[in-house]
């Protein structure tokens, strides 16, 4: 049997890079995108069954229509990949009350309607893993040491984390993680991390055995604390 995996921000750095090794493992693979023609363009390069959809988290009555859209042509969704992220680098005084509103929708708000609206299926067919791509910078034990809205959003991501998971069945397992600085776009050519080696851990996630953990904060598939 086939996998489904949807990957959010699936056509451009780590989002690109989980998609192309659950690709390799046969998974079939949907990649969320908010602009359709560079996810079909990034869909084409990656070897397997690769789909690009179209997915605007900027705007949660949008996207819950476009859940249920994909839902309607693939309503078995077994893995969830909660991806795109937007950092904006500045401080409680300094940001626009609207890019942390933005931050919060993006980062948070859209995984909690994907996770709302994916989750029942995978409860209906006993299987599902759902993998929140988080951050040291939300982490209460190293400091909440980020921008102030990337930071609240992914403790808050964190805490979803920990609150789904109490409520879901050991065959839907639902883990953070955090990829570490990563050589993309948003960490820059200084980060000491290849893509490849910030996949790792969310395509592991991705894949658990039955006896896997969740409700976990993992980085480089050791646990994290909160």
């Amino acid at each position: 049997m086939t996998r489904l995996a949807l990957v959010t921000g699936g056509n451009r750095g780590l989002g690109l890079e989980i998609a192309k090794g659950l690709a390799a493992q046969g998974y079939k693979v949907l990649l969320g995108c908010r602009n359709l023609e560079q996810g079909n363009q990034a869909a084409s390069n990656i070897a397997g069954d690769v789909e690009a959809v179209h997915l605007d988290l900027s705007n949660s009555n949008i996207l819950r229509n476009q859940i249920k859209e994909i839902l309607s042509t693939y309503p078995k969704i077994d893995v969830l990949i909660n991806n795109a992220a937007i950092l904006i680098r500045d401080e409680i005084f300094d940001i626009d009350e609207e890019d942390f509103y933005a931050t919060m929708q993006i980062n948070l708000n859209a995984a909690f309607d994907l996770i709302q609206l994916i989750t029942p299926t995978m409860i209906k067919q006993n299987y599902g893993r759902i993998v929140n791509i988080t951050s040291d910078f939300g982490s209460f034990k190293d400091g909440l040491l980020g921008p102030v809205s990337y930071s609240v959003s992914k403790a808050a991501l964190n805490a979803l984390t920990m609150n789904v998971a109490r409520t879901l069945p050991d065959t839907v397992k639902i883990n953070s993680v955090h990829p570490g600085w990563l050589k993309t776009d948003m960490g820059g050519l200084d980060a000491p991390l290849s893509i490849i080696e910030g996949a790792e851990t969310p395509i592991w996630l991705a894949t658990l055995e039955d006896d896997g953990p969740t409700g976990l904060f993992f980085h480089q598939k050791e646990l994290k604390q909160w």
